[in-house]
C-alpha cells in the first residue's frame, strides 16, 4: 500500500526529474540604455529626412539639368546642363545675373534692419517688464499677439492698412497728422522696402522678446542688488551683467532671426503678390518668380543652391567669430 502511494503517476515526471531540464531556457529581449535616446529620436530623423534632405538633394540634381516645362512630368528625362545654369546665374553682366544681384542686396539690406530693429524692440521691452508692475501679464500677452497669429492673416490686414486709397496708414499720417504732403504709395515703388521691413519686424520682434524674457530669468537677482549697493546705475547694470549674462542667448536668437528673415518667403508673397516691386524684391520670391513664371526650373534649382550655400557660409563664419570672441572674454 504505501509502494503504490509513492509511485509518480504516469504521464507525469518529477520536478526534479530528467523532464526539468529538457525545457528550452527563455531568451530576454532587452534594449540597452545607450540606445533608448537614439530610439525616441529616430521618428524625427526620418521625417527631417523626408521633408528636408531629401527635397534638397532632388533640388541640387535638378540644378544640373536643363528643366522646363516640357520636362515637368518627368524631370528625370530632362536633359543634363553641366554648371549652365550657375554659369547664367553668376553672370552679374547678364540679365538673370543682374536681376539675382539685386535681390540679393535688397535681401542682405533687408535681413539686417529687420533683425537689428526685431532684436532691439525685444530687449528692450523685456528689460522694460522685468520688474513686476501691475498689468505685465496683459503687456506680455498683448506684445504675443503678432507672433501668435497665423501670418497670412496678419500679413493681408497689413496689406489693407497700406493701401493707397483707403488705407489706414495714409489716412493716419496724411489725413489727421499731416505728415506727408499727399498719401504714400507704400506697396509699389521705393516705399515697399520700408512696408516689408516694417511687416517684417512686426512679426518678429515678439520671438526676440520671449526669448531674452526667459534668459533674464535664469541671471540671479542678487548680483543686481549687490551692484545697486555698490552705486551701480541702471545703464551699468544693463551693461555689466544684463548684456553679459545674454551673450550666449544672443549669440542664438540673432542667427536664428536672420535665418528666418533671410528665408522669407510668406511676407513678401502675400504683401505684394507674385510680382514683387523692385525695392521689394526679396530673394525668396525672386527665385520663385525666376521658377514659375519663365518655367526655367533648372536655374531656379541653382539659385537656391547659391542660397544655400551662403546661409551655409555666414553660418560657419558667425559660429566662428562667436566662439573666437567667447572664449576671449572667458579666458
Amino acid at each position: 500500500m504505501a509502494a503504490t502511494t509513492s509511485a509518480t503517476a504516469p504521464g507525469r515526471s518529477d520536478s526534479s526529474g530528467p523532464a526539468r531540464g529538457r525545457e528550452k531556457p527563455r531568451r530576454s529581449y532587452s534594449i540597452g540604455r545607450g540606445a533608448v535616446p537614439y530610439l525616441l529620436v529616430l521618428p524625427a530623423i526620418v521625417m527631417e529626412l523626408l521633408i528636408h534632405l531629401v527635397p534638397m538633394v532632388v533640388g541640387v540634381v535638378m540644378s544640373f539639368k536643363e528643366l522646363t516645362q516640357f520636362y515637368i512630368r518627368n524631370w528625370g528625362a530632362a536633359p543634363g546642363a553641366g554648371l549652365n545654369n550657375y554659369r547664367v546665374v553668376v553672370d552679374f553682366n547678364g540679365a538673370v545675373g543682374s536681376a539675382l544681384l539685386h535681390s540679393f542686396l535688397i535681401t542682405c539690406a533687408f535681413a539686417v534692419l529687420a533683425v537689428g530693429f526685431s532684436w532691439l524692440l525685444g530687449i528692450t521691452g523685456a528689460i522694460l517688464m522685468q520688474d513686476t508692475f501691475r498689468g505685465r501679464g496683459f503687456l506680455r500677452a498683448l506684445f504675443m499677439t503678432p507672433y501668435a497669429l497665423p501670418v497670412y492673416a496678419s500679413v493681408i490686414i497689413w496689406a489693407f492698412m497700406l493701401q493707397h486709397d483707403n488705407g489706414l496708414v495714409n489716412h493716419v499720417l496724411h489725413d489727421q497728422l499731416h505728415l506727408t504732403a499727399k498719401p504714400a504709395f507704400w506697396l509699389i515703388g521705393d516705399n515697399s522696402f520700408i512696408s516689408v521691413v516694417v511687416v517684417s519686424v512686426w512679426r518678429n520682434w515678439p520671438f526676440a522678446l520671449l526669448v531674452i524674457m526667459a534668459g533674464l530669468q535664469n541671471i540671479p537677482d542678487e548680483l543686481y542688488e549687490a551692484s545697486a549697493i555698490d552705486g551701480a546705475g541702471v545703464w551699468q547694470q544693463i551693461r555689466r551683467i544684463t548684456m553679459p549674462s545674454l551673450r550666449p542667448i544672443n549669440r542664438v536668437l540673432v542667427l536664428v532671426l536672420f535665418l528666418w528673415t533671410f528665408n522669407d518667403f510668406n511676407v513678401p508673397y502675400v504683401l505684394f503678390g507674385q510680382s514683387a516691386p523692385p525695392a521689394g524684391d526679396l530673394i525668396s520670391v525672386h527665385i520663385y518668380q525666376a521658377s514659375f513664371h519663365t518655367w526655367n526650373f533648372g536655374s531656379g534649382s541653382a539659385m537656391s543652391v547659391l542660397m544655400l550655400l551662403f546661409l551655409l557660409l555666414v553660418t560657419a563664419a558667425y559660429l566662428t567669430v562667436t566662439s573666437l570672441s567667447n572664449r576671449r572674454s572667458n579666458a
